[in-house]
C-alpha cells in the first residue's frame, strides 16, 4: 500500500482553454485587476523568461497577429527595448487594425519609438530567438495561407522560438495542428494549463512548457473546474515501509499470461519488471515452446504452461497479453481468462494483444477493477477509428475507452493518459528514447505489480505510469535517449520505488 496520504498531490490542474478565456478576467476582478494589467503581467512574465532561459540572446524577433496574444508580444516587445535588447517586431497583417487591450499595447509600443514591420524570411538571419505571439486559444479552423507560410518559415530556421501561451497554430483543448503549428523550445502559457499542450502532438509541439499564473492562479482556480490533472512523481509518497514480519506472500502474487511461441521477450519484461517493484511472487503463464527463454537468467520468475485456471485461482492480480499473439492458443487463452476473472472478479491488467483480440470478439463482458493499456493503434481498434483521429484528440478517446468497456484506460504515448470514466490525468514524464519494443510490457508489469499489491486500481495506474516515464528520464539523462532498452529501467525502477 501507499504511505499513509492515499492521493497524490497534484502539482497542477489542466483546463479546456474556453475557461481560462471566459473566466481570467473573473479571476483577475476579484483581484482588482483589470484585462490590460493582466497582459502587462504576461508580457513582463514573457521576457523574464527569455532572460533567465536564453540569457545569451540580444536580438528578439517578436511575431504578432491581431488579438490579446499579439498584444501580450507588444508588451513583451516593450519590456525587451527598455532592458537595452534589439528587437524586430513583425505583423503578418501590419495594415490591419488591432482593437481592445492589444490596441492599448500596440500604442504603448509605438509611443515608445517603436514600428511594426510587414515580415519578411530574411529577418529570420538577423536575430538570435523569435517570440511567437502570433495565434491565442481563440483561433477555430484551419489557419489561413499567410500565417501557414510564417509557421513554415518560423519551423525551417535554425533559431530557437518562444510561444507565447501555446504554440501558434494549435489546438489548445486538443493538441491538434490546425494545418501548420509552430514548433516551440519553450512554450510560456498562463492562468491555467491548456489540457492541449501535455500530451500527443501538442507536447511535442511546446518544447519546455513553462507556466506562470500571473499572481491569479488561485483566485482562477476557485472558479474554474479542471478537466484533468498533471502528474508528477514527487507527488506521490511511494510505497510504505516493510514490517519486519512480513513474507513474500504479503506481497501480492502476480499471473502474467502471454508469451507464444517466438514471443517470450514481452512477457519476461512484464514479469521481471513487476518483481523490481516489489511483487512478492511473480508467476508466468506462457507457451511450453516459450518456458526456458523466459525463465533463462532471471530464475526468480515462475513459469508455467499448464494449470491455467489452478493458477488464476491462486492470483491477486492478473495481467494478459505481452507476447499473447492472435493465434487459436492465444485466443483459447484470452477466453479462458476473461471468462474465468468475470466469474472470480480480481484486479485485472489487460495489454497489446489482448486488445487486439478483445477489439475483435464483441462478446466482451466488463470487469471490476480492469485496466486497459492500449497505445493508439490498439486504442483505435478497440473504438473501430482511425489512428490519427485518436492522436487528435487523445483525452476524448481515453474517456471512450474507458466508459465503452468499464474500464480505467491508460493510453499511452507522449503525454500518457489515464482515464477511469470519471477523471482524467496525463504523465509530466518520459521521452523519445522510451519509443521502444518492449517499453510498453514494462509498464503493465509495473501496474500490475501495484495492483498485486493492493494499491487501488486508479492510483496504481497514476502511480505506475509516473514511475516508468520518470525512470525513462533518469536513464535518458545519464546515457542519451538513442540506444535505451526497455530493460535498462529495471534499476531505477527499483531506486525510485524504494525512494
Amino acid at each position: 500500500m501507499l504511505h499513509k496520504n492515499t492521493a497524490p498531490s497534484l502539482t497542477q490542474k489542466l483546463y479546456r482553454a474556453d475557461q481560462v478565456k471566459h473566466l481570467e478576467l473573473e479571476a483577475a476582478a476579484k483581484l482588482g485587476l483589470s484585462k490590460f494589467e493582466l497582459m502587462q503581467r504576461a508580457g513582463k512574465a514573457v521576457f523574464e523568461r527569455c532572460v533567465s532561459l536564453m540569457p545569451n540572446t540580444q536580438t528578439y524577433l517578436i511575431l504578432v497577429g491581431v488579438g490579446n496574444n499579439a498584444g501580450d508580444g507588444y508588451i513583451t516587445a516593450l519590456n525587451a527595448v527598455n532592458a537595452g535588447k534589439k528587437v524586430i517586431l513583425c505583423a503578418v497583417e501590419p495594415e490591419r487594425e488591432v482593437t481592445g487591450d492589444a490596441a492599448r499595447a500596440q500604442k504603448a509600443w509605438l509611443d515608445n519609438g517603436g514600428k511594426v514591420e510587414a515580415f519578411n524570411p530574411e529577418m529570420l538571419d538577423r536575430c538570435d530567438l523569435i517570440i511567437d505571439a502570433l495565434l491565442g486559444i481563440g483561433i477555430s479552423g484551419i489557419i489561413r495561407n499567410e500565417f501557414a507560410d510564417v509557421i513554415d518559415a518560423i519551423n525551417n530556421a535554425d533559431v530557437p522560438v518562444v510561444s507565447v501561451d501555446l504554440p501558434s497554430g494549435l489546438d489548445a483543448d486538443t493538441g491538434e495542428s490546425l494545418g501548420r503549428c509552430i514548433q516551440a523550445d519553450i512554450t510560456i502559457t498562463f492562468i491555467g494549463i491548456k489540457l492541449g499542450l501535455t500530451t500527443g502532438a501538442g507536447k511535442q509541439s511546446c518544447g519546455q512548457l513553462v507556466f506562470e499564473d500571473l499572481g491569479i492562479g488561485k483566485a482562477f482556480a476557485e472558479i474554474a473546474r479542471s478537466d484533468a490533472s498533471a502528474l508528477d512523481i514527487a507527488h506521490f509518497k511511494g510505497l510504505a515501509p516493510r514490517p519486519v514480519h512480513s513474507h513474500k506472500g504479503s506481497y501480492g502474487r502476480l499471473l502474467c499470461v502471454g508469451g507464444n511461441s517466438g514471443m517470450a521477450g514481452a512477457i519476461r519484461l512484464s514479469a521481471e519488471a513487476a518483481l523490481r517493484s516489489g511483487t512478492g511472487l511473480v508467476k508466468v503463464y506462457a507457451h511450453e515452446s516459450s518456458k526456458i527463454q523466459i525463465s533463462a537468467g532471471r530464475p526468480e520468475i515462475m513459469v508455467i504452461s499448464s494449470g491455467l485456471e489452478e493458477a488464476l485461482a491462486w492470483a491477486t492480480c492478473v495481467v494478459i497479453g505481452p507476447g499473447l499473439g492472435q493465434d487459436d492458443w492465444s485466443r483459447a487463452t484470452y477466453e479462458t481468462v476473461l471468462q474465468y476473472c468475470q466469474n472470480n472478479p480480481k484486479p485485472m491488467v489487460i495489454d497489446a494483444d489482448a486488445l487486439n483480440i478483445m477489439a475483435s470478439t464483441a462478446s466482451f463482458v466488463s470487469i471490476d477493477d480492469c485496466v486497459m493499456t492500449p497505445h493508439s493503434g490498439e486504442a483505435a481498434r478497440l473504438l473501430s477509428v482511425s489512428v490519427e483521429e485518436i492522436e487528435n484528440n487523445r483525452f476524448v478517446f481515453a474517456r471512450q475507452v474507458a466508459e465503452r468497456y468499464h474500464s480505467t484506460c491508460v493510453l499511452k504515448g507522449a503525454g500518457t493518459i489515464i482515464d477511469d470514466e470519471q477523471n482524467s490525468w496525463v504523465c509530466r514524464h518520459g521521452n523519445p528514447g522510451m519509443a521502444t519494443a518492449g517499453m510498453g510490457d514494462v509498464l503493465t508489469g509495473i501496474i500490475g505489480s501495484l495492483m498485486a499489491q493492493s494499491v487501488k486500481t486508479a492510483l496504481a495506474c497514476q502511480y505506475g505510469v509516473s514511475l516508468h516515464a520518470k525512470a525513462g528520464d533518469i536513464v535518458a539523462e545519464k546515457q542519451g535517449q538513442r540506444g535505451m532498452l526497455a530493460s535498462d529501467l529495471f534499476d531505477t525502477v527499483r531506486m525510485l520505488i524504494n525512494d
